[in-house]
């Protein structure tokens, strides 16, 4: 399946526009390890068969936004639409889950094309670990001590020292997650913009962080890195004792993620900023 032309500059919801019908005969079935998730897993391969995921059409994943991402990473590479029905805890990124005319929602489903974030973090014997992130890279604190960070943002120092547990750079598709919590903004999810939010900061103690364009490259340096230790995780994946994360939007990377008519995730950003 290939989604509809688009604009280059916009990174809005795309249409499935399938040829003579498209009636999506090759499905695949992922789902999380919990009860709730394989008896649906079971349920739907009665119902509509199942192929290999990198055979399929689109990819139906059965579980949270946990199993969501972990879905995208494990078949970045594929350009395989993937279709979430919540059967999980958290389901921001999940279609309702129902058992009737799956062929016929995945057809009228709307396609949203993000780009992860690529991060390459430097750990304390130079060496560069390059992960993806759907959601947010993030920079903790290891030990008792607060982090001490530069911040550099394409090569031009912006903040010289930030004392603080961590930050985050967080995508518009992750913004409604970790990012929220630490108090970060909502970001449309078309908009070509950044959250890098400080996470507790203590000096500057007012600031609460900035709007980064996209097509930037941000550059965290870690001071005193032997004595305020520092690690970095790009979604799922963790690179201990850094000196240095640098990080910007991989441009060629393409990841397709399907939702219901008007419960698109262009929509589910705006609800978010409404909910108390």
């Amino acid at each position: 399946m290939h989604p509809a032309r688009h604009h280059p500059n916009e990174e809005k919801h795309l249409r499935i526009m399938p040829k003579s019908k498209a009636r999506f005969d090759r499905i695949s079935f992922v789902s999380s390890d919990v009860p709730e998730a394989i008896e649906a897993r079971n349920r739907l391969t009665a119902l509509y068969g199942a192929v290999e995921p990198r055979e399929a059409q689109a990819i139906v994943a059965l579980g949270g936004d946990g199993l969501m991402l972990q879905t995208l990473h494990r078949y970045i590479n594929d350009k395989i639409p993937i279709y979430g029905m919540n059967r999980g805890s958290v389901g921001f990124l999940m279609n309702e889950y129902r058992e009737d005319a799956l062929r016929e929602r995945l057809a009228a489903a709307e396609v949203t094309r993000i780009h992860p974030l690529v991060m390459i973090a430097y750990d304390a014997a130079g060496k560069a670990h390059k992960g993806l992130a759907i959601n947010e890279v993030s920079l903790f604190r290891e030990r008792y001590q607060a982090a001490k960070l530069k911040i550099c943002i394409d090569g031009k120092e912006r903040l010289q020292e930030l004392i603080c547990d961590g930050v985050l750079v967080a995508t518009p598709a992750g913004s409604t997650a970790y990012n929220l919590s630490a108090h970060g903004p909502i970001l449309p999810i078309n908009t070509p913009l950044l959250a890098l939010t400080p996470i507790s900061p203590f000096r500057p103690r007012r600031w609460r962080g900035a709007l980064i364009p996209n097509k930037a490259r941000i550059t965290f340096t870690v001071m005193e890195a032997e004595k305020r230790p520092v690690s970095a995780v790009a979604d799922h994946f963790e690179i201990r004792h850094v000196i240095k994360v640098e990080i910007e939007k991989a441009r060629n990377v393409d990841l397709f993620m399907m939702f219901d008519p008007d419960h698109g995730l262009e929509e589910r950003v705006l609800a978010e900023q409404f909910r108390y």
